[in-house]
């Protein structure tokens, strides 16, 4: 079945005042708490969103609750610049300097290639 797919287009995306970005790249960060700190990476990921919304280069970024204690971070960005600011930026920094205290597991990082969504207009 999987023969069947044709690559689409990068998704042209209107946000936050920015002409017209291209949001081709993304993020997915898999986070996994340590038993009774739940609440303290709910609280670290409100933070987190302040953060991003600062970051000119992420046009998209959600904070994703898994499981009782599974979280996750998606962001989406237009070019692998965008990216990687983000990477070397403070929400990647706070994320590995809280990692110890917060998650079990260290924080697993995929890059990712943005084939299509479907936004609101």
């Amino acid at each position: 079945m999987a023969s069947n797919l044709v690559s689409t287009p990068p998704v042209p995306l209107r946000y936050r005042g920015h002409k017209e970005s291209v949001m081709k790249l993304a993020l997915f960060a898999r986070l996994e708490a340590k038993p009774g700190k739940e609440n303290d990476v709910v609280e670290f990921l409100g933070k987190g969103l302040a953060l991003a919304n600062q970051e000119s280069t992420t046009l998209m970024w959600f904070a994703l609750r898994l499981g009782p204690s599974s979280f996750a971070i998606f962001d989406a960005f237009a070019d692998e610049g965008g990216r990687q600011r983000h990477l070397n930026g403070p929400i990647a920094q706070a994320l590995m300097a809280q990692a110890p205290t917060l998650f079990a597991t260290a924080p697993a990082i995929e890059p990712l290639e943005v084939l299509g969504a479907k936004l609101p207009s």
